[in-house]
């Protein structure tokens, strides 16, 4: 399977840009992560940074395509974050949310995790099948029936999350458990709650639709997020994924 990747992040109207991307790719497999940062002066920027480059190193050392591989990533990260956290006083409160994908481009098969509210979509023909479960209390009000799912971009506590990378308990990134078969034309976004927040599931698709590359479908979700946004508004990261038949 060949795979284009593309990377967007932007600061928006933000001074720092906390939220960082990387991709690693070895003959036979390939990594991408995202990932959001918070926690007073500089902390966020750090954050995202320890987080990507913690996660892509390990999958450089270790290129397995597994529900188990992402999860010891993500142990790696989380305790590098602590670790610095105990380090410099300036960023004890440091924390990240992530999203990660590992794709088996040998097999045609891929597995994803994350921890936070930083997404991931699948898209086949044009329309998502799969879309992650934000670790915020929006999320289990909604999964509860108490808010309609348009209210995760609305309600006042939608950056409210109780779980992120650079905590010592309560670890449990949510891990697909099992690889995914891919088909030829499926498409995987990963991104940032800056960008999700002003583009919802039927803006995703169609632009996806509507547009002829994946540069022209990562330019008409960031006119999006301009257009819907406001002045000061989040940082905005999206990776791109098309997967195709060799």
């Amino acid at each position: 399977m060949q795979l284009e990747i593309l990377v967007l992040s932007k600061p928006g109207g933000r001074q720092v840009n906390e939220d960082a991307c990387g991709c690693w790719s070895g003959p036979e497999a390939s990594f991408c992560i995202l990932s959001d940062g918070a926690g007073g002066h500089d902390g966020g920027d750090v954050a995202s940074k320890i987080v990507v480059r913690h996660v892509l190193d390990w999958f450089h050392d270790s290129p397995e395509c597994s529900a188990q591989s992402i999860e010891a990533a993500l142990r790696s990260a989380n305790a590098a974050l602590i670790d610095g956290q105990r380090r410099d006083a300036r960023l004890a409160d440091m924390r990240a949310t992530v999203v990660v994908l590992a794709i088996d481009s040998k097999h045609g098969q891929a597995v994803w995790g994350h921890l936070g509210d930083s997404r991931l979509y699948l898209f086949r023909h044009g329309r998502i099948v799969t879309q992650t479960r934000d670790h915020s209390v929006v999320q289990n009000m909604v999964d509860a029936g108490y808010l309609q799912s348009h209210e995760l971009r609305t309600s006042p506590h939608r950056s409210q999350l109780f779980a992120a990378l650079g905590n010592d308990d309560d670890f449990e990134p949510r891990i697909e458990p099992v690889k995914s078969d891919l088909q030829d034309g499926d498409v995987f976004l990963l991104c940032s709650d800056g960008l999700w927040e002003y583009v919802d599931e039927d803006e995703l698709e169609g632009t996806l639709k509507a547009t002829a590359s994946g540069a022209d479908w990562l330019q008409a979700l960031e006119s999006q997020v301009l257009a819907n946004g406001h002045k000061g508004q989040d940082n905005y990261s999206a990776i791109a994924i098309f997967c195709r038949d060799a």
